[in-house]
């Protein structure tokens, strides 16, 4: 074979190793493949390649060509036999007779009856960031005429791609195993995150609640939760999903009325390629996506009556056709259902299916309303502001007492989630360390009953701002005037006649 031949072949072999190593992602297998073709162009008549196990210092066969199963479990230590001396040095290393060698320790791939076809064997280092982390050995018919340096440099080449292969596949490995502990790290946060252990409220409505969500996390029972809007039914929703056997599963949230009702059906559902004009492909819908884990349908009381009749077969069969398909398709899907709504009235109006209100009114949950639960206010409050003046880089410290009475008054028709907004102004547009009544919505300031709003002189601003002073003065002071006096910079006498003037009960913030 002339030298231009030869060059040729050597080429087209590069091109083939290049193509193996970059068509799977699984390494083992193309390492296999590059074994392969380097024994059928270049009669390579066994090989190996080694790889460095850098946690426990040994080197193990990743792939082989001609060695037997038995041969390819050995494991070497670093700079033991041939290839382990070549990791180590990092050089290549060219024996022209094996049989004249003393350092093979044929472990791996005997070579016995050497007199009737001596054999060379050549190791070349795989190195990776200036460091060895591997070789890559065969053994060739023993040639004298044999360019040895030649047959070296090719499979440095060789070699070259197989650490291109390993760099990229352990990047891989490493971005999947990031992602992998950012998925359990993630879980973990949602866990913590919704416990129902976690949600404020120590009064005898939430320990009721608390006491539910409890005994019927650990099932597969349907759950309905009910009350007024804004009162943290998707957070009880939550609680239930992550101290559940499906936690690991997903939490798919579908709120019914942000949906128009030509779109609903099609979202929990699916639909197939062509079941409407605009349906290119074939989509999932939310059933299916949720898979073994929790469906939570919010706002259930504005479902069509359509889609309940669907929703009524997935409750009782656990089976439904996508839009557009005929194939049944099976789910294992926990359900729970949320509304504000009255059901039993809209039984009565029509608008509700009886039969799907008692598949789903199997085990009910009712939120109470902030206003029955006044003794969590404070609490609420609290994380509240101490949430909001993290997010907005605030150093506010508490809420004031004149503050604080004005949150207790006031009936908060929205709910938890309108005192949530509230807390979040408030520190949105407090200036100081406290938080005072002054920063709070005006609907909490001159808010009566009725929600409206009534005027107030300057007079009575300028009073009620001075009210909130002294009251938040006298609390940092336990209730005492002569204290409360330096922190307001005035005299006891002035506090004296203040307190009077204003009514204050000094004795409540000793």
């Amino acid at each position: 074979m002339t030298d231009q031949t030869s060059e040729i072949k050597k080429l087209s072999t590069l091109l083939e190793v290049s193509q193996a190593l970059s068509s799977t992602l699984n390494l083992k297998a193309a390492l296999h493949r590059v074994l392969e073709i380097l024994e059928q162009q270049h009669g390579m008549i066994r090989s190996a390649v080694m790889l460095l196990n850098e946690e426990k210092n040994e080197l193990t066969i990743e792939a082989a060509n001609g060695i037997t199963a038995d041969g390819q479990r050995q494991r070497y230590r670093l700079g033991e036999g041939i290839m382990g001396r070549v990791v180590e040095s990092g050089k290549p290393i060219v024996v022209p007779q094996v049989s004249r060698e003393p350092l093979f320790l044929h472990r791996a791939a005997p070579r016995r009856d050497l007199s009737k076809q001596e054999l060379s064997f050549v190791s070349v280092p795989i190195t990776l960031n200036r460091k060895s982390v591997g070789a890559i050995g065969v053994d060739l018919k023993f040639k004298k005429d044999r360019d040895y340096d030649r047959t070296v440099r090719f499979l440095r080449v060789v070699a070259s791609m197989i650490a291109q292969a390993l760099r990229m596949q352990r990047s891989v490995e490493a971005e999947r195993q990031r992602l992998l502990n950012e998925n359990i790290h993630l879980r973990q946060e949602l866990r913590e995150r919704y416990d129902f252990t976690n949600i404020i409220g120590n009064s005898g409505p939430m320990r009721q609640v608390y006491e539910q969500v409890a005994q019927v996390a650990p099932t597969n029972t349907t759950v309905l939760i009910r009350g007024e809007s804004g009162t943290g039914k998707e957070l009880i929703a939550h609680s239930i999903h992550y101290n559940s056997p499906r936690a690991r599963k997903p939490f798919i949230k579908v709120s019914v009325a942000a949906l128009p009702d030509t779109l609903i059906e099609s979202e929990l559902f699916g639909y197939e390629k062509g079941a409407f004009t605009g349906a290119q492909t074939r989509k999932k819908g939310r059933f299916e996506l949720a898979e073994g884990g929790t469906l939570f349908l919010d706002e259930i009381g504005d479902l069509n009556l359509s889609t309940q009749v669907k929703l009524l077969r997935v409750l009782q069969e656990r089976e439904f056709e996508r839009l557009g398909g005929i194939d049944t398709i099976k789910v294992n899907v926990r359900m729970i259902a949320a509304t504000n709504k009255d059901l039993e009235k809209a039984i009565s109006e029509g608008t509700f299916r009886e039969d799907l209100y008692y598949r789903l009114n199997v085990f009910a949950i009712f939120v109470p309303p902030l206003r029955e639960r006044k003794s969590d206010l404070l609490q609420l409050a609290d994380h509240f502001l101490e949430k909001f003046a993290r997010e907005h880089n605030k150093h506010i410290k508490r809420i004031s007492t004149p503050a604080i009475d004005m949150l207790t008054a006031y009936h908060w028709p929205g709910n938890v989630r309108e005192l949530e907004n509230c807390v979040e102004r408030g520190v949105l547009v407090c200036d100081g360390q406290v938080v005072h009544g002054h920063h709070l919505p005006p609907t909490l300031q001159t808010a009566s009953e009725s929600g409206t709003i009534t005027r107030l002189s300057l007079d009575a601003a300028v009073g009620a701002y001075e009210r909130d002073l002294l009251q938040d003065a006298l609390k940092t002071a336990r209730g005492n005037r002569a204290r409360a006096a330096k922190l307001l910079s005035t005299s006891e006498r002035i506090i004296g006649y203040k307190v009077k003037k204003y009514g204050i009960d000094c004795e409540r913030f000793r």
